[in-house]
C-alpha cells in the first residue's frame, strides 16, 4: 500500500472512531441531564404533596378538636344577625307577592382561644351560617315600603346551612394562628414525616435512600433523620406550615446521598451495552491497524530479506563460477595442487549456501514443531569451548580476543549438543560481525539457584531500545544505513530464541548504542 494512502486511511479511521466515542459520551451526558431534570421534578412533586398532606392533616385535627370542645359545652349557641337582605317580587298576572330574605348569622358557643392556647384568650371562636327564606302572599297588596307586613304568608320556604367558603377561610385563619404557637414536635413527628415521604417517593418511583429535616428560619429543629446533612447539590426544600398571611417559618428539606448513583443506575444497562460495543469497535480498529502495520513491516522485512539472501548467494555463486573458469584454464587443469585448491573453494562455497538454506528450513520446522531435538546431560563448558573454537580463526584474523570467566561450579544441563552449539556460535558470530574494531568478547558463567547463567559480552555497535525488543523476531535486522554492510538475513537470533525456548531456558539482551551488547542465557541445571 502506498505510504500516503496508508496515512490518509489511518487518519480517517481514527477520526471516525473518535467521532463515535464523542457521540456516545454526549448521549450518556444528555441522558444523565434528562434523568436529573425528571428526578428534580418528581422530588418537587413529592415534597409538595407531603407539605400539603401535613397542612391538611393538621387542620383536620384542629377542627376535630374544636368540634369536641363545641360538643362538650352542651348549650345552644348565641345567634346574632350579621347581615340581612330583602328582595320583593310581584307577579301581576297571578296577583302573587314573593319576599326573599337572606340572613348571615353568627353562632357563638362561648369558646375563645384560651381553650387551645393561653396566649389566645382574647380571640373569640364562632361559626358563620346562612339562612334563606321565601314567603309567598296571594292576592295581597304589598309595596316596598311595607316589608314588615304582618299578614301570615300563604307559603313559606326556609333553608339554613353553613357558608362553607367563609367557614373554611375563618377556620384556616384561626387555626393557623393557634397552631403557629405550638412547638414543631407537637405538630408532626419524625416517624410520621418519614412515612409520608417514603410513601410519596415510592409512588413516583424514586427508590433511593433519603434523609430529611425541618428547619426553622435556617436553623435545624428536632424533627430530622439521624444522618441528615445539608448539601446544596443533593438537597431539595419547600415551605411547610404556612401562616394565614402566606409566610412560613418552617422549611421541609430532603436530601438524597446516593442521587448520582440512582441517576446513573437508570441508564447503566444501555450505557454498558453502548460502552461494550464501543470497546469492540476500538479493539477491532486497533487489531486492524496493528495488522496493517504488521503487513507493512513484513513487506519491508521481506524485501530486505530477499536483498540480503540475494547478496548472501551472489558471492558464493560468483566464487564458484570463477573457480570453474580457472579449472577450465589449460595452464591450471594440469596443476593438481591448484585444481584441488579451486575444488575446495567450490566445496566451501557450496557448503556455505547449503548452510543458509538449512537455517531457513530449520526455523520453519521449529515453528511447526517438526524438528526433532534429542537432549542428553551435557557439560555446558565443553559446548562453550567448542563454540569458541568455531570462531577463533575469524577473531584471530581481525586481531580480536575472547576471554572466558567460568565461575559456575554446577554445569550439567539437559540439551542437544548440535543445536546448542549453533546457538552459541550464532551469538559469538554476531559479536564479531557487529564489532567495527578488533572484536573484544568476554564470556561469563555463574550459578543462580538451580540455573546456570551464560553471559556473552561484546564492545561492538550496540542496539537501540526498539531493536532490543524485536531482535529475536524472524527476519528482523536493525538498519544501519546500508543494509548490506553486515552480512546476514535476520534468521540467526530467531533460531537462537526458538532453540533456547525448546530447552526451557530464557534469553535476554542488554545493550547500549555505541557501547556493545550482553546476551544472557539462563538454563535449568540437572542433578
Amino acid at each position: 500500500m502506498n505510504r500516503k494512502r496508508f496515512i490518509v486511511l489511518v487518519v480517517f479511521m481514527s477520526l471516525s472512531l473518535i467521532g463515535i466515542i464523542l457521540v456516545q459520551l454526549y448521549w450518556i451526558n444528555a441522558s444523565l441531564k434528562n434523568n436529573e431534570e425528571q428526578f428534580k421534578y418528581h422530588v418537587q412533586q413529592v415534597i409538595g404533596n407531603v407539605a400539603e398532606k401535613v397542612n391538611t392533616k393538621e387542620l383536620k385535627e384542629f377542627i376535630s378538636e374544636y368540634k369536641k370542645i363545641q360538643d362538650s359545652i352542651g348549650k345552644e349557641p348565641e345567634v346574632s344577625v350579621l347581615k340581612k337582605v330583602f328582595i320583593l317580587e310581584k307577579n301581576n298576572s297571578t296577583k302573587e307577592t314573593i319576599i326573599y330574605t337572606n340572613t348571615l348569622l353568627s353562632e357563638n358557643y362561648g369558646i375563645n382561644g384560651s381553650f387551645f392556647d393561653t396566649a389566645l384568650d382574647t380571640v373569640n371562636v364562632s361559626s358563620i351560617i346562612t339562612s334563606s327564606k321565601a314567603e309567598i302572599y296571594k292576592n295581597s297588596n304589598i309595596d316596598n315600603a311595607s316589608l314588615s307586613y304582618n299578614k301570615t304568608p300563604d307559603v313559606t320556604i326556609e333553608k339554613k346551612g353553613r357558608l362553607s367558603a367563609l367557614d373554611k377561610a375563618y377556620f384556616d385563619s384561626f387555626s393557623k394562628e393557634v397552631l403557629a404557637l405550638r412547638p414543631i414536635q407537637q405538630r408532626i413527628s419524625e416517624e410520621e414525616l418519614e412515612q409520608l415521604l417514603h410513601s410519596e417517593l415510592e409512588k413516583y418511583g424514586v427508590k433511593t435512600p433519603f434523609e430529611f429535616g425541618i428547619y426553622s428560619n435556617g436553623l435545624a429543629t428536632k424533627i430530622r433523620s439521624p444522618k441528615f446533612k445539608y448539601d446544596k447539590k443533593l438537597t431539595y426544600g419547600i415551605p411547610v406550615f404556612q401562616e394565614s398571611d402566606g409566610s412560613a417559618h418552617y422549611q421541609l428539606l430532603v436530601t438524597f446521598p446516593n442521587k448520582q448513583k440512582f441517576l446513573f443506575s437508570s441508564i447503566v444497562g444501555i450505557t454498558t451495552l453502548s460502552l461494550l460495543f464501543t470497546l469492540v469497535i476500538v479493539l477491532t480498529y486497533w487489531s486492524a491497524l496493528n495488522q496493517l502495520l504488521k503487513q507493512k513491516q513484513i513487506s519491508e522485512i521481506k524485501t530486505d530479506f530477499i536483498n540480503n539472501m540475494t547478496h548472501e548467494f551472489k558471492t558464493p555463486i560468483a566464487t564458484i563460477n570463477l573457480a570453474l573458469d580457472a579449472i577450465k584454464n589449460p595452464k591450471i587443469i594440469d596443476d593438481k595442487e591448484k585444481v584441488q585448491r579451486y575444488l575446495q573453494m567450490i566445496k566451501d562455497e557450496n557448503k556455505r549456501m547449503h548452510a543458509q538454506v538449512e537455517n531457513v528450513l530449520r526455523i520453519s520446522k521449529l515453528e511447526k514443531n517438526e524438528l526433532d531435538i534429542f537432549k542428553e546431560p551435557t557439560n555446558v563448558i565443553d559446548i562453550l569451548e567448542n563454540a569458541i573454537e568455531h570462531i577463533s580463526l575469524i577473531v584471530e584474523a581481525r586481531n580480536g580476543t575472547v576471554k572466558t570467566h567460568f565461575l559456575a561450579k554446577r554445569t550439567t544441563v539437559l540439551l542437544n549438543e548440535s543445536h546448542f552449539t549453533n546457538v552459541l556460535v550464532n551469538i559469538l558470530d554476531n559479536a564479531v560481525k557487529y564489532s567495527p574494531e578488533a572484536p573484544d568478547i568476554d564470556i561469563y558463567t555463574e550459578n543462580n539457584k538451580d540455573f546456570i547463567v551464560i553471559k556473552i559480552q561484546d564492545k561492538g555497535l550496540g542496539m537501540s531500545k526498539v531493536a532490543q525488543k524485536r531482535v529475536f523476531e524472524k527476519f528482523y535486522r536493525e538498519h544501519t544505513g546500508d543494509i548490506h554492510n553486515v552480512k546476514g538475513h535476520g534468521l540467526g537470533l530467531a533460531y537462537v530464541k526458538q532453540i533456547i525456548d525448546d530447552h526451557n531456558g530464557e534469553i535476554t539482551v542488554e545493550s547500549e548504542k555505541g557501547k556493545g551488547s550482553i546476551f544472557s542465557i539462563k538454563m535449568p541445571l540437572i542433578n
